[in-house]
């Protein structure tokens, strides 16, 4: 298992880095990927499917593991899903000596309470569910993912054991903990935009509002809208991506 699985393909700069959520793979990019006429850098997360899992799990440590196998890339636009929303903005302030030049965070959840903390830490000391059929497992992805019904099964989200078939997913992931977003947004060093679907449950978009920083709704669309409609992202990313002079 890599480090940190990576694809890249494209030319052009800034390049774009994609960050995907929680449970997913880079694979969810997929369809906004085909559209940006970019350097694309697309990982698997620490703990995500071809990647492999950390010690301990908080969004600097993910964002220090990214930084480490994109050392000298830049400048860099990331847009970033939930999970991987947050981790582009660690990215941001200029800890981990990466060169941004803008974040986009779509569907960032932003308000947590007690209980949404304990479910967390719960799901984050189970231990991995087997599945006798690679199928079987699949549709667990999917569910975890939050991509049921949005996207076929990523082959990467599952893998086979002596014993069965398991997410890829490192389940300790789900005890990173709640992102300080005022915080981070203070200490980002580049333009952020935040967006969030207006049927998003997670992230609201008033609560993005109330933090004070440009955020956008997305009409109609949920908590994956990178994959509901990846059209609707493109006017965020191109203001945030100045083309080459």
């Amino acid at each position: 298992m890599e480090t940190l699985k990576l694809r890249t393909d494209g030319s052009g700069e800034p390049a774009v880095l994609l960050l995907h959520g929680l449970g997913a793979t880079g694979a969810v990019w997929d369809g906004l990927a085909e559209l940006l006429d970019r350097r694309l850098l697309v990982p698997d997360l620490p703990g995500h499917g071809g990647s492999a899992p950390l010690p301990a799990y908080s969004f600097a440590a993910l964002a220090r593991t990214v930084a480490a196998a994109l050392d000298g890339v830049g400048p860099v636009v990331v847009a970033g899903h939930s999970l991987g929303g947050v981790v582009a903005l660690e990215l941001a302030s200029g800890r981990h000596r990466m060169d941004v030049a803008g974040v986009l965070a779509v569907g960032v959840k932003v308000e947590w309470s007690a209980e949404d903390l304990e479910r967390a830490a719960a799901m984050a000391a189970r231990a991995p569910r087997l599945f006798a059929s690679r199928e079987d497992a699949e549709v667990a992805y999917l569910k975890v993912a939050g991509l049921t019904g949005l996207a076929p099964a990523d082959p990467g989200g599952v893998v086979e054991t002596a014993d069965g078939w398991r997410l890829a997913l490192d389940s300790a992931a789900f005890g990173v903990g709640a992102p300080e977003m005022p915080r981070l947004l203070a200490e980002a060093t580049c333009p952020v935009v935040l967006a969030a679907g207006a049927d998003d449950p997670m992230s609201r978009p008033e609560q993005l509002r109330a933090l004070g920083a440009d955020s956008v709704t997305l009409p109609g669309l949920g908590h994956n809208a990178h994959v509901e409609d990846p059209a609707a992202l493109l006017p965020l990313l191109t203001q945030l991506t100045p083309r080459e002079q």
